[in-house]
């Protein structure tokens, strides 16, 4: 559009009373046009409808500022969700709706001349800064509520591989970026123009960093935000997120204070006001958490557990939120930086964060962006006529950040030994793009560091990038496998002297002994520590949203106000004090729908580090060895969970008394060899350190045994070091039993289940050998093994408790 259209669209259509082009303003080369306004005050708010007197615009909607914001928004969400309908099915994000919206109101789409006068009817000039301006407190309140929702502890308990794969693919690409750029930057302005030359690194930067936001929507719309990959993700993009932001900070501190041209003719910038307005800024991110954080701790201990935060709770964080943002404006950043910082110190989750998200997220995510979005949209023309070499370049550029950012992640992830096809989906995760860059080149080009040609093209590169990062992770990720490991959380594999980490789960009140009873059997001392996490699980009734409690968290407040899972939290209090300085215990508790149990399970094992989960059997035995009740959700649940656990997993049969406390008991281990095996003797091997318990390892073993097969000789020699080790305690018996069949079998383990108070097991999922292959065929409980299954049977008689042990499944390379 020439200088002479704009200058007659802008004087025929606007909500302004008169609009005149400054001349003297106005880039030469007609990049960005600058008018004079005339603005009427008070403006004309409300339309005086079909009654109104012509001279005041009455039957005029751009003359009335409510009426026009009105049809502005029903419009563009007709136009969004039309695109929606259809862009979901292929598996594309919402953003890219909103985009689309705004290509068609915006000047990118010309069908005809009427369509052309609807637009500027409908968006005369003015409304889009007015629009736009409104929708801003909705991107605000976005990011506001990301950082309430991001774990920002995550980045002090992110491994060495997510700093490896975020500092690597974040710094290489970004220094060898800069390298080109600026070494070549005669050459790019020859070619380029001044202009756009100089701000190629922009390009750069925009392009080789992620944002956490954008990638905690793209793994939730793949519902894969608990999964192993995820979290590594999660992990990586937030380093790569706050090294980028506290980086474009200092930046930004540093280029608003010193001159960048000769036009510059602003008085006092210099090195000693860059140096000043960086200390702030770095003064300003380390000072605001150390003060609010403490203030908001002080909500949630005041807030009684299970119960809302007050209203006035809120209403001050989201005070303290717009009140940090001017703030930050005085060490020279964008008042959103301020609103960020506040939403990071939030406490995540219930109460404080999860009431924010409540109250705010519908109205600012889903009403305020999209308008923010689509209006931002509207400024950006992909028709324009734009230099051949300039898209070259650019296009090069982008393509080049992301390829060496995704060849560095697919290598790491290699080195690893993590899959090539989740390598390579962690990758694309890396590299996609969405609201918060989008919004970030907005922002770039208002202030006049992005051309129109240059804003264009970089609108349709973040475009392309989410959606074929969405579409590609959806095809290439397979979602059962979201909580599969790539280190190995089990028992096997802890260091000596090292915490074993656990989670329990208790559904009724029969549960509590036992579970209290094995962990009594782990034997926490102070060079082997035990860390529990028990997990009181319910189902969801009558509510339409799941429950997480930590009771850590909250205070209890009141002696009338009943308490969650109360007789779980005294009974493994009091666990903890009998054990203090060995032992530590949590408690939370999961009210969810029965088939997204396991979600919450796994979910606390992965963010805790578990290496093994403990679940109590499905079936109920009385006293007199008769089978009471079944629980088949209980058992399901059980299934749901051994296939998709991120460490080992251990069933806990309960046949003798509900409420029996123990204080001696006779352990047997029943060892036929197998990772699985392997897996349960190292846990008894953890009960031999507390006197009062006897342990007896029982070795069934054939004469035709294969001494060259690997797995043999891995059970060999983790014997020969319980021999070695311990074969002059007086509490350890080891034995070889020598069996030829089934037959055998089933016989010596209704010998051996009388004479024992706990009995552990291998499951032995999938691991054949000649004592027990003729009895899988007649298993009733699958999910407990051959061995499991004797054990359990109503046929034998035992009160003795039965643990069954699934070593930690792996993914496949």
């Amino acid at each position: 559009m020439s200088t002479q259209d704009m200058e007659k669209m802008v004087l025929n259509q606007t909500i302004y009373r008169n609009a005149v082009l400054n001349y003297k303003l106005t880039d030469p080369d007609h990049r960005f046009l600058v008018f004079n306004v005339c603005i009427d005050v008070p403006p004309n708010i409300v339309s005086d409808g079909l009654w109104g007197e012509p001279i005041r615009g009455a039957l005029q909607p751009s003359r009335s500022t409510l009426p026009l914001f009105e049809m502005q928004i029903l419009t563009i969400f007709m136009i969004t969700q039309c695109f929606h309908l259809i862009l979901k099915r292929l598996g594309i994000p919402y953003f890219v709706s909103q985009v689309m919206a705004g290509f068609v109101l915006g000047p990118s789409f010309k069908i005809s001349d009427s369509w052309m006068e609807f637009k500027h009817f409908l968006f005369p000039y003015g409304s889009e800064d007015m629009l736009s301006m409104i929708s801003l407190f909705g991107y605000a309140f976005f990011l506001f509520l990301n950082g309430v929702q991001m774990d920002f502890s995550m980045i002090t308990r992110t491994g060495v591989k997510a700093w490896t794969i975020a500092f690597s693919s974040l710094v290489i690409p970004t220094v060898l970026g800069l390298i080109v750029s600026y070494n070549y930057m005669e050459n790019w302005q020859l070619s380029l123009g001044e202009f756009d030359a100089k701000n190629l690194p922009v390009v750069v930067i925009g392009h080789t960093g992620c944002s956490f936001a954008v990638i905690a929507s793209l793994l939730s719309d793949l519902e894969i935000l608990n999964s192993e990959l995820g979290r590594l993700a999660l992990s990586a993009g937030l380093v790569m997120d706050v090294i980028t932001t506290v980086g474009s900070g200092v930046g930004t501190a540093i280029i608003s204070s010193i001159k960048t041209d000769s036009h510059d003719d602003v008085q006092g910038k210099g090195t000693k006001l860059a140096l000043f307005s960086s200390s702030v800024y770095l003064a300003f991110i380390i000072l605001i958490p150390l003060f609010a954080r403490p203030i908001m701790r002080l909500f949630v201990r005041y807030t009684p557990e299970g119960r809302p935060v007050r209203k006035i709770y809120t209403y001050m964080v989201v005070l303290m939120a717009l009140g940090v943002g001017l703030l930050g404006m005085f060490s020279r950043q964008s008042a959103l930086a301020g609103i960020l910082i506040v939403g990071l110190v939030v406490p995540e989750g219930p109460p404080l964060g999860s009431e924010l998200i409540k109250q705010f997220e519908l109205f600012s995510t889903w009403f305020l962006l999209p308008l923010f979005i689509t209006s931002c949209t509207m400024k950006v023309d992909i028709t324009l006529h734009i230099n051949n070499k300039l898209v070259i370049t650019m296009v090069g550029i982008i393509i080049a950040v992301h390829l060496l950012k995704m060849l560095i992640t697919v290598g790491i992830c290699r080195y690893c030994h993590m899959p090539k096809t989740d390598g390579l989906c962690l990758a694309l995760m890396l590299s996609c793009k969405g609201v918060v860059d989008f919004c970030t080149n907005v922002f770039m080009h208002d202030a006049m560091l992005l051309s129109n040609e240059a804003f264009a093209i970089m609108t349709i590169s973040v475009l392309l990038l989410g959606t074929m990062s969405h579409v590609a992770v959806k095809l290439l990720y397979d979602p059962s496998r979201k909580y599969a490991g790539y280190q190995k959380r089990n028992i096997l594999n802890l260091k000596p002297n090292s915490e074993l980490r656990i989670v329990s789960c208790i559904h009724k009140p029969s549960h509590i002994i036992p579970i209290k009873n094995v962990l009594d059997m782990c034997c926490p001392t102070s060079s082997n520590p035990l860390v529990v996490h028990v997990l009181h699980l319910m189902e969801l009734v009558g509510r339409s949203s799941p429950i997480f409690i930590a009771h850590r968290l909250q205070e209890k407040i009141g002696s009338g106000h009943h308490n969650f899972s109360e007789d779980i939290i005294v009974t493994f209090d009091l666990f903890e004090q009998d054990n203090a300085g060995t032992a530590s215990v949590s408690s939370y508790t999961a009210i969810s729908p029965l088939r997204f149990m396991h979600d919450d399970i796994c979910y606390l094992a992965l963010d805790k580090l578990a290496s093994i989960i403990i679940l109590p059997f499905h079936v109920r035995w009385a006293d007199n060895g008769s089978v009471e009740s079944e629980d088949d959700n209980i058992r399901s649940l059980n299934s749901r969970v051994l296939e998709r656990a991120p460490c080992s997993v251990g069933i806990l049969v309960n046949r003798g008394s509900s409420s029996n406390h123990t204080n001696s008991k006779q352990i047997a281990m029943i060892f036929l060899g197998g990772a699985d095996d392997r897996e349960a003797l190292c846990l008894a091997k953890r009960t031999i350190k507390e006197c009062a318990y006897s342990l007896v390892v029982y070795h069934l073993v054939s004469n035709n045994e294969d001494f060259t097969n690997w797995d043999v000789m891995l059970d060999d020699e983790l014997l020969k070091g319980l021999k070695g080790a311990y074969g002059s305690v007086e509490n350890v018996t080891y034995e070889k039993v020598t069996i030829e069949n089934p037959s055998e079998t089933t016989a010596f383990v209704s010998d051996v289940a009388n004479h024992y108070d706990f009995i552990i097991a291998g499951r032995r999922n999938g691991v054949k050998s000649p004592q027990t292959a003729a009895l899988e065929n007649w298993m009733e409980y699958s999910e407990l093994g051959v061995i499991g299954d004797l054990l359990a049977s109503p046929d034998t008689n035992t009160k003795a408790s039965i643990l069954v042990v699934q070593q930690q499944l792996m993914p496949k390379s």
